[in-house]
């Protein structure tokens, strides 16, 4: 089974998400369990996780359906100490939210190393941070999503998100979520069917399948390679479409969300159906 949708607004509370992503037609959705660009945040309430957990009943929304994405603020490998507290406090409260709402998956941003320790000491404060925060909670799954490499962040390497993994205590706990756009801006070539075959079996070998939680399926307005994060429509940009075809009809891709982060919201609906589509139809001859 593929599970498609968009990452939909929680604007006036979580409850509305899995109503937004209904009206798009969508089998998944992506949101925010609080505002991603503050620190802080009101408890969610009785009421809400109450109407969150009922709507999703009801519109057919499970937990390995959704994905939830933590603050940006965060940064789990941040070289100063106070910073580095900080962040962790702010991740346990992601997952402790995630866990009030009963869901089983939050999306996060690896981390930087701001150009003031090394990459593998980096590498292993994140792993720490994820240490420290499943050992406080139950049932939610921390699924690090690749980057595009832009400045000093770090996941950009399917080497990294695999030393991070490897120093994890909890492996049934930790997860990849892999961003179409960021894997080709940091050097996957994924235009052709062959190229996706090429980079999906470098991807098994150094990562694994057994870790794929989630997928974001995003176009690219910036250059192959070029380490730049920017998104664009699946139509549009520099990816082209073949590796959404390929994901559509590979049965390694099932039972995991795949959301778009595409940047025009009114086509939503109309990716997702594409998408759908794409499913039951013959790949695109390589040029």
């Amino acid at each position: 089974m593929k599970y498609v949708g968009a990452h939909v607004s929680a604007s006036g509370g979580v409850e509305n998400a899995p109503l937004n992503a209904a009206e798009l037609g969508a089998t998944a959705f992506a949101f925010f369990t609080k505002n991603q660009r503050r620190w802080e945040a009101k408890p969610l309430t009785e009421e809400s996780i109450g109407a969150f957990k009922d709507n999703c009943r009801r519109l057919g929304f499970s937990p390995q359906q959704i994905l939830p994405h933590d603050s940006y603020l965060i940064n789990l490998g941040h070289p100063e100490q106070e910073a580095l507290a900080k962040s962790r406090a702010a991740f346990l409260d992601e997952l402790q939210r995630c866990q009030q709402l009963g869901l089983s998956l939050l999306n996060f941003h690896p981390g930087s190393h701001l150009n003031k320790i090394s990459i593998d000491d980096c590498l292993a404060r994140i792993a720490e941070s994820i240490n420290i925060a499943l050992a406080q909670t139950k049932g939610i799954t921390a699924v690090i999503e690749n980057t595009a490499g832009q400045g000093s962040n770090l996941g950009y390497r399917f080497e990294h998100l695999a030393a991070i993994i490897d120093r994890v205590e909890d492996k049934s706990r930790v997860g990849v979520c892999l961003d179409t756009c960021h894997t080709f801006v940091a050097g996957y070539d994924l235009r052709t069917a062959a190229s996706c075959e090429q980079v999906f079996a470098e991807f098994e070998r150094i990562v694994g399948f057994d870790y794929l939680r989630a997928m974001h399926l995003n176009g690219s307005k910036a250059e192959f390679a070029s380490k730049k994060d920017r998104h664009h429509s699946l139509l549009d940009g520099h990816l082209g479409v073949a590796v959404f075809e390929f994901i559509m009809q590979d049965e390694r891709f099932n039972d995991i969300p795949m959301v778009l982060e595409t940047i025009d919201s009114s086509i939503w609906r109309d990716e997702i159906a594409m998408l759908k589509r794409w499913q039951h139809r013959e790949a695109s001859v390589d040029q």
